[in-house]
Parts: C-alpha cells; sequence; structure tokens
C-alpha cells in the first residue's frame, strides 16, 4: 500500500488506539458509509486499511452550520468596519464581479480549509450554487446548500429569483449525490419582500429541505423590522410562514422572551456564529441560556471567512464558550459538553443527517485530533478539545467513511491554495479597476 492509497475510497477501515469518551477504544468503519463497531477490541471486521490513532481523540465530525464558502477569496480584503458598510461599500460591490470559476476555487478552497480543520458537513448560503456543489462533490465532504434569495421588494426581481432556486434544487438534487443536499435560503427580513419570504417558506415544505435565513443579527434590524411592519423580526418570518422545524436561523443576537418563545414553538434551529459578530460589533451574544432553557436547538457556525477570518469549528467553539460565560457573566454556561454538542449533533438533528456521534448505525463522520502538548494531560477530553485545540491540531479527517486527510495530508492542497490565491487578486483587481 502506497501512502496514497489510502484516500478517496469508500471501504472497510479499523481505527486503534484512539481516545473516545474517555477510554481506548476502536473503531470499525464498515465500508458503506457507516460505523460499523466501536469497542475496546474489535476483532470481526475484513478491513481494507488500519489505521493506529497512537492515542488521538476520536471525535464526531465538526458541523458548520452557517457560511458563506465562496467568500474566503476575501479573507482580509476588508477588514475593521462598520457592517453595513464593510457590505455596500466593499463585499456586495466584490461580489457582483464573481465568475463562476471564482466561486467554484472560492468553494474549492473552503472545502480544503473545512476538511483540514476537522469539519466534515457544512450548510451554506450563497449564490450560483451548482458551482458550490461541484466542488463539494470532487472535495468528498458533506453540505446543504441553498440559493440566497435578494429580491429587494421588486416584484419582477423576486420573480427572477424563484425561478433560479428552483433550477438550483433540482440541479442539486439531479446529482444523486447523498452528501450534497439542497436547502432554500431567503437572505434576511430586510432584503426579500414578504412576498418572497412566503414564497420561500412554501418551496420548502414542497420539496421537503431546510430552509436558512439571517435572522435578528443587529439591533438596527430589529428596529426597521418593527417600523417596517410592526413586529420584530421573528414574529413577521412566522407571519409569512417562515418558522417551522426545518428552518436554520443565523446569529439570533437580538432576541427578547418572546422570540425566543417563538422559535421554541416552532422548533427553529438558531446559529451561534459568535467570531463573526463579535468583529462586526453586533453588540449582543446569542442567548444561549434561555434559549436552552425553552428547549430550542442551537447549532454553531463561523460565517463566511471574510468576516471571521476562518472557518475553524474548534477556534468556533472555544469563543463560544468564552463569550457565553463573559456576556452573562457566569462561568458555568455553555459548558464544554454543550459546545461539543452545538458543534455536531445540533446541527446534524437539524439537517436531518445520522451524524454527530461516533456509534455504531450512523455516518461515519469522525475525526481524529492528534496528540500534541496542548491536549496532555486528558483529565477531560471534553474541556481539551473545547479549550486547548485548533483545527490544525485534527491530523485525521473521514467523511462518509471516506479518509480526506491522515497525518495532515489533503491530495490536491497545494495546486488549490495556489489557483485560489490566484484568482482572489483577479477578483479584487476586476471590482476595483477604474
Amino acid at each position: 500500500m502506497t501512502d496514497t492509497d489510502i484516500f478517496g475510497k469508500q471501504v472497510p477501515v479499523l481505527i486503534r488506539n484512539v481516545s473516545l469518551n474517555g477510554k481506548i477504544q476502536e473503531i470499525y468503519l464498515d465500508g458503506t458509509g457507516m460505523i460499523g463497531a466501536v469497542g475496546e477490541k474489535i476483532t470481526d471486521h475484513d478491513a481494507e486499511f488500519i489505521i493506529d490513532g497512537d492515542g488521538a481523540t476520536a471525535l464526531p465530525g465538526m458541523i458548520n452550520m452557517h457560511t458563506h464558502s465562496p467568500m474566503g477569496l476575501l479573507r482580509g480584503y476588508s477588514d475593521d468596519m462598520q457592517l453595513f458598510e464593510w457590505l455596500s461599500t466593499k463585499i456586495w460591490p466584490t461580489e457582483a464581479h464573481l465568475t463562476e470559476d471564482d466561486i467554484y476555487w472560492g468553494a474549492k478552497l473552503a472545502c480544503l480549509e473545512m476538511i483540514r480543520t476537522g469539519t466534515t458537513t457544512f450548510n451554506d448560503m450563497y449564490f450560483k450554487m451548482e458551482q458550490i456543489a461541484r466542488a463539494v462533490d470532487e472535495s468528498g465532504i458533506r453540505a446543504c446548500l441553498s440559493y440566497c434569495m435578494i429580491d429587494g421588494g421588486d416584484h419582477a426581481k423576486f420573480e427572477s429569483e424563484a425561478r433560479v432556486m428552483e433550477s438550483t434544487v433540482k440541479n442539486i438534487k439531479n446529482m444523486n449525490n447523498p452528501r450534497v443536499m439542497p436547502g432554500v435560503s431567503p437572505h434576511a427580513v430586510y432584503t426579500v419582500s414578504k412576498e418572497g419570504l412566503t414564497w420561500c417558506s412554501e418551496f420548502a415544505k414542497k420539496e421537503n429541505i431546510p430552509l436558512h435565513v439571517h435572522l435578528s443579527e443587529t439591533e438596527q434590524e430589529v428596529t426597521d423590522c418593527v417600523a417596517a411592519h410592526g413586529m420584530r423580526p421573528p414574529a413577521w418570518l412566522d407571519h409569512c410562514g417562515v418558522l417551522s422545524e426545518q428552518c436554520i436561523a443565523a446569529h439570533c443576537c437580538w432576541l427578547d422572551a418572546d422570540d425566543i418563545s417563538l422559535l421554541a414553538k416552532r422548533g427553529v434551529t438558531a446559529v451561534h456564529n459568535p467570531i463573526s459578530n463579535m468583529k462586526l460589533a453586533g453588540n449582543r451574544a446569542l442567548p444561549y441560556p434561555e434559549m436552552k432553557a425553552a428547549g430550542v436547538n442551537v447549532a454553531l457556525g463561523t460565517d463566511g471567512a471574510s468576516s471571521n477570518n476562518d472557518l475553524d469549528m474548534f477556534s468556533e467553539m472555544k469563543t463560544a464558550a468564552i463569550l457565553q460565560k463573559f456576556f452573562w457573566n457566569d462561568p458555568t454556561v455553555m459548558p464544554a459538553a454543550d459546545a461539543l454538542k452545538i458543534a455536531s449533533p445540533n446541527g446534524a438533528n437539524a439537517l436531518g443527517l445520522n451524524a454527530g456521534v461516533i456509534a455504531p448505525g450512523h455516518l461515519a463522520d469522525l475525526v481524529l485530533v492528534g496528540r500534541n502538548p496542548l491536549n496532555v494531560p486528558a483529565f477531560n477530553t471534553d474541556s481539551n478539545a473545547v479549550y486547548a485545540t485548533s483545527g490544525l491540531a485534527v491530523s485525521t479527517t473521514i467523511c462518509d467513511g471516506v479518509i480526506l486527510m491522515h497525518d495532515g495530508i489533503i491530495p490536491g492542497a497545494e495546486e488549490i491554495m495556489e489557483k485560489a490565491g490566484s484568482v482572489a487578486f483577479d477578483l479584487v483587481r476586476r471590482a476595483t479597476a477604474p
């Protein structure tokens, strides 16, 4: 067996000598994309590959529940600005120049970064989604991809956006790749008309696919929604039929008790994006203690790499846990075990995936965090994973039972980085040309 033989194959694999739930165990991947067995000694197997974990910690693959994958092309391009100035003067004008090739390579870079840092699934909102789907298909990662509708209250624009969304969902479904799932994305209450919001809700229900929306990210969004519609953003979305168990609402910073109760009643998943919200000075943390008490399913996301500036979910977990403790002045808020839940199983539940747990009968989406000085001693592997680990400590990433990275090696990584870097500079040159 050569070093490259191990990559890209859905075959039986035995992983030995890994720490799982505080014990040294073995994990058997059955060759169909599922976990076949977990135990201290697995003898009944037909593994084609055997991996010695050398004491690495095994964790479910991270599930990034809110991002805009191609925006990594604008990483570091326009930092330290006010949110709406950043969007209106830098991001949106540059995005207007994006080609299909740009989006493809931006998504390839994002998939590479996520595989390198231990993410096996992401929930994406952008446009030209077929190019992102192509990148996901090639990378081996798993994703829910939603075309982002913005109609600005214009009926003709709504109709054209609806047609694009219908076509996108059809094209992704026609790929017949269970790793690549379609979704629906009305951008936000301030960019999509009532007609658009209502249509997206009905279309998501008809297609039985997730609906992904920005919600209550800023105080200004809440103030403007009340002025325009006489109600707060969650109530307005509910009025338009958007809130349901299919709804995945990103940010959810500026919520009051009634908002939280409504999200809980409708079964909405809220996505915490702590680094992006702090960097853009949203001035409020997602109210995790109240949401947890109300029974809201809370997941975790990075937002786009242009506002984060990375897609490292381990960094996001640590930041989420520490921000929650600081903001609510309570060191017991969001313990390490909760941070791990929002980073994987809660996202899996929102997407209807049998993932987020390393156990027989679950999807073989998992990562190994290699032994290093930051996870010794291992008094509490949850605490080490959340408070002392970066995604770059991940040594092996497996999705759908296929090894995508091993010993930090990802085939084709150099080519992707080189091409994405070139594409990014070409994009900015076009966007800023006189």
